[in-house]
């Protein structure tokens, strides 16, 4: 089986170019057996998938990764486990936004660090809720106050838009990566952030490359499901779908995609994962699994490539799209809207 390909995100700093998610540990995605999280993750690293993307608002999350942590230091010592990449994020609460200042910023950086259990944090991808609240670039500062103290190691940011984006830079903070959803469903990154991140260095770490499993053999076939879903990521991810044009040309695409993967011997999933492994600008694609079954197929990604037939069939039933419609993450931040009511914006001051 071909080695889990990485990529350079900085100096002395790579990443797989499979992150393992977090979010499917948190809340509203089923009961989590702890132990058996813990033992997932071990045999994640084990296959050379060795970066985690958690966040500070997902509960329990960053508590369990440092619990795995703290056990896999013994491996390391003993040579049995390789180096892990922890991504998590600081996302301030909506309620919070237009009274920050440093010490919320460093407090918030500070209790990931004690749950984490290190020194230092890998990378810390920044969110902001509104845009009509002033203040973001001024706590991209404050975050790059803390790298500069040997806090974080690196700064990245998550679902920021192209202007937006724009404006970090310009104010110098240094952004090596921006997390945003980018799938055979959704393709706002090519309308301007693409073009960004390559002409400043930036990557792009992708979630929703399977929409929550959506897009998988699971669904091909099968009729129109309807709520309420099984975990908010069925959730999240149908109202995508419903976006791009409804189930008929879901269908469609997948169709596609299930022909495509049996060329290659591999699955619809990992056909999708792998087409925006293809794309300008990525550097890697965050995976959101809560059990190992799926590993060995995730494994098989590594063992092709999509030829430039391939990538035009596909491009040609993406295209077909009406929608996500706008830069990154905009109908997300409609108030009031569709994909809004699947956020929750204020968890970050649970926990401690």
């Amino acid at each position: 089986m071909a080695d889990v390909e990485r990529f350079c995100l900085g100096p002395d700093y790579t990443i797989s170019r499979v992150i393992k998610g977090g979010w499917q540990l948190a809340g509203g995605h089923g009961t989590i057996q702890r132990e058996r999280a813990l033992e997932d993750m071990r045999l994640y690293v084990e296959a050379g998938i060795t970066t985690f993307d958690c966040a500070d608002i997902y509960t329990g999350v960053e508590a369990l990764i440092g619990e795995f942590l703290h056990r896999q230091r013994g491996a390391m010592r003993d040579g049995n486990l390789p180096e892990v990449q922890v991504h998590t994020k600081y996302v301030p609460d909506l309620e919070m936004l237009a009274k920050l200042t440093r010490a919320d910023v460093e407090a918030a950086v500070d209790r990931s660090l004690r749950r984490l259990g290190v020194e230092c944090l890998d990378l810390v991808q920044f969110h902001w809720w509104d845009y009509d609240v002033a203040g973001y670039v001024e706590t991209a500062l404050h975050l790059e106050n803390l790298r500069k103290a040997g806090k974080i190691r690196q700064i990245a940011v998550t679902n920021f838009d192209t202007p937006h984006l724009e404006e970090l830079l310009s104010a110098g903070v240094p952004v090596v990566s921006n997390q945003v959803q980018y799938s055979v469903l959704d393709r706002r990154p090519e309308r301007g952030m693409v073009e960004l991140c390559e002409r400043d260095g930036i990557a792009l770490l992708c979630y929703g490359t399977v929409a929550g499993g959506l897009l998988s053999e699971r669904y091909l076939g099968m009729p129109e499901p309807e709520p309420p879903f099984e975990n908010r990521s069925l959730t999240k991810y149908k109202l995508i779908v419903d976006d791009f044009g409804g189930w008929a040309l879901f269908q469609q695409l997948l169709a596609t995609l299930g022909g495509i993967a049996e060329k290659h011997r591999t699955s619809i999933a990992n056909v999708a994962i792998r087409y925006i492994l293809q794309q300008r600008g990525v550097g890697a694609a965050i995976v959101g699994v809560r059990h190992p079954q799926h590993l060995p197929d995730t494994l098989r990604l590594f063992g092709f490539a999509l030829d430039k037939e391939d990538l035009d069939t596909i491009r040609q039933a993406a295209i077909q799209a009406q929608g996500p419609v706008g830069d990154i993450y905009s109908v997300e931040r409609v108030k009031g809207g569709k994909h809004a009511s699947v956020m929750k914006y204020n968890l970050g001051t649970s926990g401690n």
